[in-house]
């Protein structure tokens, strides 16, 4: 693992501090796209991107519900990329890099237009957490599988998890 990637865990934890339910969501996405990533041959720059975008694709949560008195997803969209981007400069964190984690921070709600396998990964590894957290059944992980999966290992993890009776 990068060391951009343990800074931004820490960075992250200590952010939430207090919160264990969001950082634990936070470390189980990355821990799914760092999985997918591996299977999709990420090279180590589009892996470090995808890492350091699962860490802190919710970052803006806090701020969303101090402003708007909602975490819901566009808030998060709209207040995530400022926070991770001061995150990220703090760390010396490139700006090429940076760019790049924040649009996916800024668009992981967003389900259209996925311009990028980094994006497709954030967005599986995300549902695939997000199906068990908010216990959304059968109906919609098929719904969720049809619709926005694209990569094999993601849909054979949300296959395993939710569609199949073992």
């Amino acid at each position: 693992m990068k060391e951009s990637v343990n800074t931004m865990i820490r960075s992250m934890i200590r952010y939430n501090h207090g919160d264990p339910k969001r950082i634990h969501h936070a470390l189980k996405v990355h821990s799914f796209a760092v999985s997918i990533g591996q299977r999709e041959h990420l090279d180590e720059k589009q892996m470090e991107i995808l890492e350091l975008a699962a860490i802190l694709h919710d970052i803006g949560i806090r701020s969303s519900e101090e402003k708007y008195g909602s975490s819901a997803g566009k808030y998060q969209e709209l207040e995530g990329p400022q926070v991770a981007g001061r995150m990220l400069l703090e760390a010396g964190i490139p700006s090429e890099i940076t760019k790049r984690v924040c649009f996916l921070i800024g668009h992981h709600h967003t389900y259209t237009d996925i311009d990028g396998i980094d994006y497709q990964i954030l967005i599986e590894a995300d549902f695939l957490v997000n199906l068990y957290e908010e216990e959304l059944g059968q109906e919609q992980a098929r719904t969720v599988m049809d619709k926005y999966f694209k990569t094999a290992l993601g849909k054979e993890y949300l296959t395993a998890m939710y569609l199949e009776n073992p």
